[in-house]
C-alpha cells in the first residue's frame, strides 16, 4: 500500500468507526478461506460487515471516535466486525465462533462502552431491534384486539341464544 492508499484506507475506517454502534474484534487465525468467505457471508445476512484491516492503520482511525476502546484489542492478525443494528455483529460473530474453535472473540465496543468477551457475548443473547419492535407492536395491539374480543362476545352469545330457540321452535 502507497501512502495515498493508507489515508484513505485510515478515512473509510474512520467513517466507519464513527457511523456504527458496535464494534467486535476477533482473530481468525487459521481459518481457512472458504470459513472467511463463510464468516462474512453470514454478517451479511445478519446485517453486519467484516474487514480485515492493518491493525496500525485500525488504531490510526479509531482516534476522535466512540469505539475507541477497541484499539488495545488490535494484536496479532484481527478482523472487525461492525454493525448499525446493536446486537446484529455479536451475534453473528458469537454463532460462527460456536462453529469455528479458530475464530476467537477478543471484545468490542458499543458506543463508548468497552465490551470484553463475555460483554460481546450477552450482548448477542440480546433479541435484535426488529424483534424488539414486534414485541412491542404486539403488546400495543394486544388490548384493542380483547377489546373487539369483548364488544363481540355479547352480540355472538344472544345469536346463539336465538339460533338455539329457532331450532327447538323447528323441532
Amino acid at each position: 500500500m502507497d501512502r495515498v492508499e493508507k489515508k484513505e484506507m485510515v478515512a473509510q475506517l474512520h467513517d466507519i468507526f464513527a457511523k456504527t454502534s458496535v464494534v467486535v474484534v476477533a482473530q481468525y487465525s487459521g481459518l481457512t478461506v472458504a470459513q472467511m468467505q463463510t464468516l462474512r457471508k453470514q454478517m451479511k445476512q445478519a446485517g453486519a460487515q467484516v474487514q480485515v484491516a492493518k491493525n496500525r492503520l485500525a488504531r490510526i482511525a479509531l482516534n476522535g471516535t466512540a469505539v475507541a476502546s477497541v484499539g488495545g484489542l488490535m494484536k496479532g492478525p484481527t478482523l472487525i466486525a461492525w454493525s448499525h443494528d446493536p446486537v446484529a455483529a455479536p451475534k453473528a460473530a458469537v454463532a460462527f465462533a460456536k462453529d469455528f474453535d479458530k475464530f476467537v472473540i477478543l471484545g468490542g465496543a458499543m458506543g463508548a462502552t468497552a465490551l470484553n468477551v463475555e460483554g460481546v457475548k450477552s450482548l448477542a443473547t440480546m433479541p435484535s431491534l426488529d424483534e424488539l419492535r414486534a414485541k412491542l407492536l404486539g403488546l400495543l395491539v394486544a388490548p384493542a384486539t380483547k377489546l373487539a374480543q369483548l364488544s363481540t362476545a355479547p352480540a355472538a352469545k344472544l345469536a346463539r341464544v336465538v339460533g338455539a330457540y329457532s331450532a327447538k321452535d323447528a323441532a
